[in-house]
């Protein structure tokens, strides 16, 4: 039997809601500036502390970029498969990865930005760790778009989900800085159009 973790300390979840609140300063201030327009006094004054305070949670500004990406694509990762394993065909688990990375898209527009842009600013392992875990994350996509499209390409299925990533992850951060239609609008129109170029009609 897996062990249970130990509950945190008044203290570690302290420093637990920091370290999440430092990464959410860093993603709104990369996405407004980019990584080399912020400083780490930047960053701490974000979250009401110093500079120097800052290297308790993180090593570097490099390591605050490192854990904002590699942490959005494992948790990508492992909720696209649990949306597969609750689903009961591949309609169905079609359906629940559009609607699940839409919701990705809308709550982390500042991500996507950072991603984007400031992904060449992380070293090399970090990268690659990254590149990683997002190829896996495409190959969820590809496994179930294969069961609908019998005997398509794997390349071409692949074209097929990076272009649906490219449709859902531009349209909410160009409808917020427009000011355009409504959340629901925008959710619902992104499922539609999203269902509509990946799956054959039923």
């Amino acid at each position: 039997m897996d062990a249970v973790p130990a509950p945190l300390t008044v203290r570690g979840r302290a420093k637990a809601d920091r370290h999440e609140a430092l990464l959410s300063a860093a993603a709104r201030a990369f996405a407004a500036r980019g990584f080399n327009g912020v400083s780490i006094e930047e960053l701490g004054a974000a979250v009401g502390i110093s500079g120097p305070a800052v290297y308790r949670h993180f090593s570097s500004k490099q390591a605050v970029l490192a854990a904002l990406l590699v942490e959005v694509s494992e948790s990508l990762l492992s909720g696209g498969e649990a949306v597969i394993a609750g689903a009961v065909d591949a309609r169905g688990a079609l359906a629940a990865l559009v609607r699940f990375h839409v919701d990705f898209a809308l709550g982390d527009p500042d991500v996507i930005r950072v991603q984007d842009r400031d992904l060449d600013s992380l070293d090399d392992t970090y990268r690659r760790q990254v590149r990683a875990l997002q190829r896996r994350y495409v190959e969820l996509w590809v496994r179930v778009l294969a069961e609908l499209h019998p005997g398509a390409d794997a390349a071409a299925l692949r074209i097929r989900a990076h272009a649906t990533f490219g449709l859902i992850n531009s349209t909410p951060h160009s409808a917020r800085v427009s000011g355009g239609a409504p959340r629901s609008v925008v959710r619902s129109l992104l499922e539609e159009m999203a269902l509509a170029t990946l799956a054959p009609a039923p």
